[in-house]
């Protein structure tokens, strides 16, 4: 019994020597996720002051959208919460969605189509280790109306 015991303990220490990001396997495709919020775009319309911060902002604050309006020819939209948005839906929903996405401006939506499937997965699953956060974006308003402050105004030449 005492050769047993001896060695359960030098298992448990065996165990606590290992470093514990070892200990819990990080799936790689969340580390690639964050790289693409910071590197594609992401974070700077839908984490509230992120351009302006120089990209100083709090991981803990990103992703919750944007109350700032972005006005032109199609109307006011909103940057969503993407932390929110991704937690309405499945992976599959998302990649499903992701690959035949089209959506008002100034979303880049094409470059998102254009992503790889291993890319889109990585976007998902990073924010949905975020967990829920913040509110809603405000609703969309179309041409008619007059967008909110703050605004960026987008006008076409000649107009």
């Amino acid at each position: 019994m005492p050769a047993r015991i001896t060695l359960i303990g030098a298992l448990f220490a065996a165990l606590a020597a290992v470093p514990a990001a070892a200990q819990t396997k990080e799936d790689p495709l969340v580390a690639r996720g964050r790289y693409l919020m910071k590197t594609a775009g992401c974070n700077d319309c839908h984490t509230p002051g992120y351009m302006e911060k120089g990209g100083q902002v709090p991981e803990s604050e990103w992703l919750k959208g944007d109350k700032l309006a972005w006005n032109g020819p199609w109307g006011t939209t909103f940057a969503p919460n993407l932390r929110l948005y991704f937690e309405a839906m499945s992976e599959e929903e998302w990649l499903r969605k992701a690959k035949n996405l089209s959506t008002r401006p100034p979303m880049p939506w094409f470059n998102v189509r254009a992503m790889t499937t291993t890319d889109q997965r990585a976007i998902y699953r990073y924010a949905r280790t975020l967990k829920p956060s913040g509110e809603p974006a405000p609703a969309y308003l179309p041409p008619d109306q007059t967008p909110p402050k703050p605004a960026m105004v987008f006008q076409l030449p000649g107009k």
